[in-house]
C-alpha cells in the first residue's frame, strides 16, 4: 500500500510541479509578476516532492500506472489559483494524512519522511495561494515587497522574507540550502 502511495504522490507532485509552472506564464502574461514567481517557486517545492517520493521508490524495478487526482481545466490568473487552492487543500486534508498513516502502519519510514515533508509544504502552499487570490482578485498583484520566495530544497518548506530561516524548521536544513525565487 506504501508503494502504490508513493507512485500516486510522486505522480500528483509531477502534475502540479507543470500546472505551476503553467500558471505562473499565464499570471506573468495578466501582469502579475509576483503570483507568477509565486506560481515559479513552489512549482520548485513541487518538484522536490515529487524527487522524494521518488527516491523511495528506488528498489523497485517495474512498470507502474500512476493513478493521481489533479484540478483540471486552467484558465486566467484568478481561476489557476482556484484551482492551486483546491488541489494543496486535497493534498493537506485528505491525501497525504491517509498516505502517512499507510507509511506508518507499514514501518516505511523512509516513505513517512517524504509524505510528512510534503505535508507541511503543502499546508503553506494554500495559504499563500488564498493570499494570492485575495489580491488577484481585486485586480492587484501580491505584494512581496522585495522579498523573496524561498525553497528547502530537502523538503520543499516554503517562507517569503529577505533571508530564509537560520534552518529549516521542517527538516533542519541550514540557511544556505535555501533556494529563492
Amino acid at each position: 500500500m506504501t508503494k502504490d502511495a508513493l507512485v500516486s504522490a510522486f505522480a500528483g507532485e509531477s502534475m502540479a510541479h507543470m500546472r505551476y509552472l503553467y500558471f505562473a506564464d499565464v499570471a506573468e502574461k495578466e501582469g502579475f509578476k509576483n503570483v507568477a514567481r509565486l506560481f515559479r517557486a513552489i512549482a520548485y517545492a513541487e518538484q522536490v516532492h515529487a524527487s522524494n517520493h521518488f527516491r523511495a521508490l528506488r528498489d523497485l524495478d517495474v512498470d507502474e500506472k500512476a493513478v493521481a487526482g489533479a484540478p483540471f481545466g486552467p484558465g486566467n490568473t484568478l481561476k489557476n489559483l482556484e484551482l492551486a487552492i483546491r488541489g494543496e487543500e486535497f493534498e493537506v486534508k485528505e491525501m497525504y494524512p491517509v498516505y502517512l498513516e499507510v507509511a506508518r502502519f507499514q514501518g516505511e519510514k523512509e516513505a513517512e519522511v517524504s509524505f510528512r515533508y510534503a505535508l507541511e509544504a503543502e499546508k503553506i502552499h494554500a495559504q499563500m495561494y488564498r493570499e494570492a487570490k485575495s489580491y488577484v482578485e481585486k485586480g492587484q498583484d501580491l505584494p512581496l515587497d522585495g522579498k523573496k520566495i524561498w525553497i528547502c530544497p530537502v523538503c520543499g518548506h516554503t517562507y517569503i522574507g529577505e533571508e530564509p530561516p537560520e534552518k529549516c524548521p521542517v527538516c533542519g536544513a541550514p540557511r544556505e540550502k535555501y533556494v529563492g525565487f
